[in-house]
């Protein structure tokens, strides 16, 4: 695993997080003029996947920054989020390679039937309307059906993509649900966990441990060993998410540790609401302060230099 040695690597890498994301939006708002779909969403995943093995902690970093402090580019950016997620809780819950690529090419591709739609309500002020209202509850099956037109023959992507949305693979028992159902859920899980971290226009985004807890709030036979799976992956607090700390300091988290609620985090601003001029690493697992309460990305407004934050971050890898 290599790291942000220098602002040279840290620029590379958020550039290449960057081109990703916007080749994926590219693809997905024009899916029928793209040549080889299929072959370019293989494409971007295991570019997706290369990043993530440079440093995954830097990765979500970037990722949840990203994510929750614009609504702009929403489709794309929620969609590698949750490829993303779908990518780590995979490992968690030790798919198969096959499962796990169909469920991350679900994730990558679940809202192509209303990419344009998907960006539009980011943005939206007022609830949607009727015809809007119709986009959403059809989108799944509209997406199955383009993604095979454009190619795509794996059925257990397309499965899930269809069924991204339904309740109905929430009923079924452990025993009796399927892999496909089981990949389904996963998905669902993320889907609703990434949105609710991200802001629009009509609201900010939730803290993540509100995210978190409301994901579990709502499981269902199979979907909590889900949910806990996805906070193992990602932490309470995941890399690139602010904290309020028990002594009132602010912070930001930049690595996760062995523990999903005792991260790494930098603490950048004094109980007083001033920022500190140096910032500092500090391990929640090892001593005072803890990490009281998470606050969503708008509690901070002041621009922070990642770089430098991150590079104190990499610290943590000889602490650990």
């Amino acid at each position: 695993m290599t790291t942000v040695q220098d602002e040279n690597a840290y620029e590379d890498l958020l550039g290449q997080w960057s081109d990703l994301e916007s080749g994926l939006g590219v693809i997905l708002s024009s899916p029928a003029t793209t040549q080889q779909f299929a072959h370019r969403v293989l494409q971007y995943d295991r570019w997706m996947q290369g990043l993530l093995q440079r440093d995954p902690d830097v990765g979500l970093y970037l990722l949840f920054q990203l994510a929750s402090n614009s609504p702009v580019g929403y489709s794309a950016s929620h969609s590698l989020v949750c490829a993303v997620l779908c990518h780590l809780v995979a490992g968690e819950l030790q798919l198969s390679l096959k499962e796990r690529n169909s469920l991350v090419h679900a994730a990558l591709t679940m809202n192509v039937a209303m990419t344009a739609l998907q960006d539009q309500l980011a943005t939206q002020t007022e609830r949607p309307n009727q015809a809007q209202q119709d986009a959403i509850r059809t989108h799944p099956i509209k997406g199955a059906m383009m993604l095979a037109n454009l190619g795509v023959a794996d059925d257990e992507w397309l499965d899930i993509v269809s069924g991204h949305h339904d309740d109905a693979v929430d009923r079924e028992t452990p025993a009796t649900a399927g892999g496909t159902v089981r990949l389904t859920r996963v998905l669902k899980v993320v889907d609703r966990y990434a949105a609710m971290i991200s802001p629009r226009a009509s609201r900010t985004g939730r803290s993540a441990i509100e995210s978190a807890r409301s994901v579990m709030a709502r499981a269902t036979a199979g979907v909590d060993e889900i949910g806990q799976a996805l906070v193992r992956a990602v932490g309470l607090c995941p890399p690139g998410t602010y904290v309020r700390l028990d002594n009132d300091e602010l912070a930001v988290v930049v690595r996760r540790s062995g523990k999903a609620n005792l991260p790494f985090v930098v603490i950048i601003g004094k109980a007083s609401g001033e920022f500190h001029h140096n910032p500092r690493l500090h391990a929640t697992g090892d001593s005072p302060p803890k990490i009281r309460s998470a606050l969503p990305a708008i509690a901070v407004r002041t621009p922070l230099n990642h770089f430098f934050l991150l590079q104190l971050g990499s610290q943590a890898l000889s602490m650990a």
